[in-house]
């Protein structure tokens, strides 16, 4: 039976936002969440997954946009801070990227998970998706297959007539674009990724009324990305949105959601 990955991204972006997303996977209403082992309070936090249902997978949540690096990264970060998805966006699409610090950043993410969890993680993806950018994408790719073998990589890639029957087609459509090629790349290193993928939209629309139309027209493995949480981080772009996704999914019942469109949740 095909089965829904409902997925809470941002873990260790602040406190209240992992208390939240700890809370929701112990009430049964997230079944994976995707780790910021770059941030301050990573190994902390880190603590609230531990008592975690085991169905629950714990990711990687590779962070190279708009925050600290963990590595000193005098080209891409010479300031101190990761630059915005855009810019690096561009500099990827280019062959700018200095891929010897990206590469260094990526290990050090990844030793950072293996510090606080004692083992590699579930899956690995990327915040804002920056994990499938030209070039960056191989050095993700490599390290994940050599330091955790048994993991999915995120793929946004989805059929179009699935991204159509969905909310924010357009920003799925552009992710999907940028993530082109992803699937085949993985599995050249022998890596699975989800079959379909969902949850794109503005922040501010109804997450009540959106959320049911991210789970049309899944496929075997589908993934939809969440971002709930708590309180206010300077910087937060959708720190608005974060409290309304996690009313919303507290108060329904997932399993149901997803057996009506044929999918199983929470396995």
């Amino acid at each position: 039976m095909p089965r829904l990955i409902l997925c809470a991204d941002d873990f260790a972006f602040s406190r209240e936002v992992s208390e939240t997303i700890a809370a929701l996977a112990r009430e049964g209403k997230l079944n994976a969440t995707s780790c910021m082992t770059l941030m301050p309070g990573w190994m902390e936090d880190a603590a609230l997954l531990r008592d975690l249902p085991r169905h629950v997978e714990i990711g990687l949540h590779l962070t190279l946009t708009g925050e600290r690096p963990l590595t000193a990264m005098p080209m891409l970060a010479p300031d101190g801070m990761l630059p915005e998805i855009d810019p690096l966006a561009r500099m990827a699409s280019r062959g700018q990227v200095p891929l010897d610090e990206i590469a260094g950043e990526v290990a050090a993410q990844f030793d950072a998970f293996v510090a606080a969890m004692g083992r590699a993680p579930d899956f690995v993806d990327g915040h804002q998706h920056s994990h499938a950018l030209p070039g960056i994408r191989d050095i993700v790719l490599f390290e994940t297959a050599n330091r955790a073998p048994k993991a999915w990589v995120r793929d946004c890639v989805d059929r179009v007539a699935a991204m159509l029957a969905r909310p924010f087609s357009g920003k799925a459509i552009g992710s999907a674009y940028h993530s082109r090629g992803l699937r085949d790349a993985a599995a050249r290193y022998g890596l699975r990724c989800n079959d379909s993928f969902a949850g794109h939209y503005d922040f501010a629309s109804d997450y009540r009324n959106l959320f049911p139309r991210f789970l049309r027209k899944a496929g075997g493995m589908h993934l939809v990305m969440c971002h709930p949480g708590a309180g206010v981080r300077p910087g937060d772009a959708i720190a608005k949105a974060r409290p309304r996704e996690a009313d919303a999914l507290r108060k329904w019942s997932i399993a149901d959601m997803a057996a009506a469109q044929g999918l199983a949740f929470p396995a």
